[in-house]
């Protein structure tokens, strides 16, 4: 079985995080000021999104940015 893609760990990792933190992805996009399809898109994998919004994200919710790459 083929591993799943960095940008899906991501995103996965991303969702759990919300659901943990029990919001949703239009309350994380607003957090962020970004879109929420653009949130969505980033959870499922299909972004290979950029530093910046890594960084969005990580504040968004409260945790440290290096923490949603760990174990890539």
């Amino acid at each position: 079985m083929k591993a799943k893609s960095p940008q899906h760990q991501f995103g996965r990792r991303i969702r759990a995080l919300r659901e943990a933190a029990g919001i949703s992805q239009e309350e994380l996009a607003s957090r962020c000021g970004l879109h929420r399809t653009y949130v969505g898109s980033v959870e499922r994998g299909e972004r290979n999104i950029s530093l910046e919004n890594i960084v969005t994200i990580a504040r968004a919710l409260g945790v440290d940015p290096g923490s949603l790459l760990e174990g890539f």
